[in-house]
């Protein structure tokens, strides 16, 4: 099994959530929350921010800690074949942007960000991360824990 730590930015303002458009090494576009892997001794709030900067160009700041997520996904359901089953632990925070300016990621596999209508997410083919983070924030729960997010249909791992 593999594992990953990483951090999530879930930036909503005026009803619309900034998301970023991820392209795999084959080419599949899917969008996913502004983030990524927290880096060996990396504090996960300090993560969130780097990562925020490298793939979106946007200055931010932690308002506060959703929540975190752990899910395990079964090699069934990656989406590349042959990959073992993942554990993904994410760390979500709400985060504001603070300034900066919308662009692709310079080498990376992010090749836009933009602001989304939250009303328009459930159309659009996604990471399962968006509904968690979007979950996260409309609820606040006091432990920091949503409910398993159902996958399919969309939503892709």
């Amino acid at each position: 099994m593999s594992f990953r730590l990483a951090a999530y930015a879930v930036c909503i303002d005026d009803g619309r959530v900034l998301l970023a458009h991820h392209a795999n090494p084959e080419g599949e576009l899917n969008w996913t929350l502004p983030g990524g892997k927290v880096e060996h001794g990396e504090d996960p709030f300090d993560a969130v921010i780097r990562e925020l900067a490298e793939e979106t160009g946007c200055d931010g700041v932690v308002e506060r800690l959703l929540g975190v997520d752990s899910r395990v996904i079964p090699a069934g359901e990656r989406i590349r074949p042959g990959l073992p089953e993942h554990q993904n632990v994410g760390v979500f925070y709400q985060v504001r942007i603070t300034g900066g300016r919308l662009r692709p990621e310079p080498g990376g596999e992010i090749v836009e960000s933009v602001w989304t209508p939250v009303t328009g997410v459930a159309g659009l083919r996604r990471s399962s991360l968006v509904d968690v983070g979007l979950a996260l924030a409309r609820s606040l729960p006091p432990t920091g824990h949503v409910a398993t997010v159902p996958v399919g249909g969309l939503i892709q791992h």
